[in-house]
């Protein structure tokens, strides 16, 4: 990914991060009807919690397994994985992988938006935030970090289709069992340790989740 060069002097102002604020007012499953609406920072919020928590999974108990990552890195692409669509919106999953020539020219799209978002910082600083936006055609982040900030946007997925369901929204029914099916394929130890052991408690109420006498 190509960084482009510009003056950045201390009297200059830079709207990188009120930018990122603005992932609040992007809201995802625009094709469904939503019980409650998600916007993309909290979706961005939730991925980066999931994804900081399969690479500690993995670092923790199958260190053996897969090769290891840092699950501070993995947290802070996570996110930011969705933020060119600050500039670009939410196309929905059935429109952005309906074709080949659709896809790519999508993911066109949303590198010139990353770029844009990254021209909004001083130049020395965007290095640093340049690997938060690679995606699994750039070496600037290995194949195993982007695996997992995937598995996490897949299990939050399920998440919000578990929350829809549960307020009595059958919308969602259809789009919970085709992204079980993809959390499924995904060959990760930590992915399965997470579906075992924490998702089940998301169906629960509160004072199920506080019970200490459930664990």
């Amino acid at each position: 990914m190509d960084i482009h060069n510009s003056d950045s002097g201390y009297d200059q102002q830079h709207s990188f991060f009120a930018m990122i604020d603005r992932m609040q007012y992007i809201n995802r499953w625009g094709l469904m009807r939503n019980n409650r609406t998600e916007n993309l920072k909290e979706h961005s919020m939730d991925v980066a919690v999931v994804a900081h928590a399969l690479a500690t999974i993995r670092k923790t108990y199958f260190p053996e397994n897969h090769p290891q990552v840092d699950p501070l890195q993995v947290m802070g692409i996570a996110l930011f994985h969705d933020a060119s669509e600050i500039i670009t919106g939410d196309l929905p999953t059935p429109i952005k992988y309906r074709n080949d020539e659709i896809r790519n020219a999508y993911k066109k799209v949303e590198n010139q938006a990353s770029l844009t978002l990254l021209g909004l910082l001083p130049e020395p600083m965007r290095k640093e935030y340049a690997q938060f936006f690679c995606n699994e055609q750039d070496d600037c982040i290995s194949i195993e970090t982007y695996k997992i900030v995937k598995a996490a946007d897949r299990i939050c997925a399920y998440i919000k289709c578990i929350s829809e369901e549960m307020t009595g929204n059958k919308e969602f029914l259809s789009a919970k069992a085709t992204v079980i099916r993809s959390i499924e394929r995904i060959e990760l130890s930590e992915v399965d340790y997470f579906m075992q052991h924490f998702l089940p408690a998301y169906g629960k109420s509160l004072d199920e989740i506080t019970d200490v006498s459930n664990d």
